[in-house]
């Protein structure tokens, strides 16, 4: 067999895998001009160096189109707003959206799903936490209300304390008061006491979204409810509550701000023998030192720029009453012979179980009345579930042991026979 030779022998031709490829949109055009001077594609596609479907393909829709990928249904379609507001609420924990989301909508997805569902937000949530823009609000229209706690020696003991820090926006005066605990009682106290030593009302009061003083705050309409006493507190002192916005209390730097520097600068390192000697180095801290520093924002002195410009705009008390003292409660007498009130018992006395009695509460005093008549007094617990007794309120209840006289001595008790035991004495003598 021999192999045919000369000009005629070309090599077997292989057919060339066309694939289509993405060209640029400069490649495209060039395309459309060759096409347009009376090239075929199949020379187009030589001189470009791509295949003839290709060229084809641009020719036939005329040109350089973006490529349009085909979308494909996801899991989360329809869940868009709610995985948004869910992983807002819940602090940008795509766990815990993804555990509600299969819980409440029955949707079952990964982390890694939620976290792109969310990379958006999430890009969001960290910039809304590291911007922060300074408002300085004009004097006599804020002042901004804050607890902290830290652990303070009193009297030998390692004691938790909870510090309320009141703040005027203007000048950055500072009120501190020292509590047990934050329930709603200590907010208002120190509010008020806040109003009496700055001798008047801002027009509003900023705090943070405390249970103690906020029943509801929607994030998504912004719609707040306010306790009720926490209500009437505002009306009977004419200022206006405000919340600051959900996981943003940023928004409440200067009292943020106002609780730092009291721990460090007036708490850090101190002991103190009782509450009431804590109580008396607030309020003298405040004066000698707080009041009289150069702030670092304002540049002047708090008490200088307090009587310069924000005295003379505080609402003016009128001689008010503090409001505490307007709070009456009905209530009903306990089989212990106590009354509770704010989670505290107090003694009144025994006779008057069963009874409604009146308790009025005025400053720090408690008075209990019945029938017109008022037959108890107290002072005011400052924790919780104490019991504030009077022992005269049970006397006559209790009545005291007397000595017991010795028990009498009493002969043996003898069983009583139907017949004498002589009978059965001469019966047993006449056997014998």
């Amino acid at each position: 067999m021999t192999m045919e030779t000369g000009p005629k022998a070309t090599p077997p031709r292989r057919r060339r895998r066309e694939v289509a490829t993405m060209e640029t949109p400069d490649d495209v055009a060039a395309m459309v001009r060759l096409h347009e001077a009376g090239w075929g594609a199949k020379r187009i596609a030589n001189e470009l160096g791509c295949a003839r479907n290709t060229v084809r393909r641009y020719l036939r829709q005329g040109g350089w189109k973006a490529y349009a990928g085909g979308s494909r249904a996801k899991r989360l379609d329809g869940h868009e707003a709610y995985v948004s507001e869910a992983f807002e609420r819940h602090g940008g924990n795509a766990e815990v959206v993804r555990q509600e989301l299969a819980r409440e909508r029955g949707v079952s997805v990964s982390v890694r799903t939620v976290e792109r569902a969310v990379v958006e937000r999430r890009r969001e949530l960290r910039a809304a936490t590291a911007a922060t823009v300074r408002f300085e609000t004009p004097p006599g229209k804020q002042m901004q209300a804050d607890f902290g706690e830290l652990f303070v020696t009193i009297g030998g003991e390692r004691t938790k304390v909870h510090l309320c820090v009141l703040t005027l926006g203007y000048s950055r005066r500072l009120f501190v008061a020292a509590y047990a605990n934050e329930r709603q009682g200590n907010w208002l106290s120190a509010m008020e006491g806040a109003f009496h030593r700055f001798g008047g009302v801002p027009e509003e009061v900023l705090f943070d979204n405390a249970r103690a003083l906020v029943s509801r705050h929607d994030v998504q309409t912004g719609e707040i409810v306010f306790a009720e006493r926490l209500s009437q507190f505002a009306t009977y002192w004419g200022f206006r509550p405000r919340a600051c916005a959900p996981y943003r209390a940023r928004t409440k730097g200067k009292d943020e701000r106002g609780v730092g520097y009291v721990k460090r600068n007036a708490i850090a390192g101190r002991e103190f023998a009782s509450w009431e000697a804590l109580s008396a180095w607030l309020e003298q801290w405040s004066r000698e030192v707080a009041d009289v520093r150069v702030h670092g924002t304002t540049g002047e002195r708090p008490v200088d720029r307090f009587e310069r410009a924000e005295r003379s705009k505080l609402q003016p008390l009128r001689d008010r009453a503090a409001w505490q003292s307007e709070q009456e409660y009905e209530r009903k007498v306990h089989n212990d012979a106590c009354v509770e009130v704010g989670a505290n018992w107090y003694s009144v006395p025994w006779a008057l179980v069963g009874c409604t009695v009146l308790v009025r509460l005025r400053d720090q005093a408690i008075t209990v009345s019945h029938a017109g008549r008022v037959v108890a007094r107290h002072e005011r617990a400052s924790g919780r579930r104490q019991r504030v007794v009077d022992p005269r309120h049970w006397e006559g209840l209790v009545r005291p042991r007397t000595e017991a006289a010795p028990p009498q001595a009493t002969p043996p008790h003898e069983p009583e026979f139907a017949r004498p035991l002589t009978d059965y004495a001469d019966v047993v003598g006449a056997a014998a």
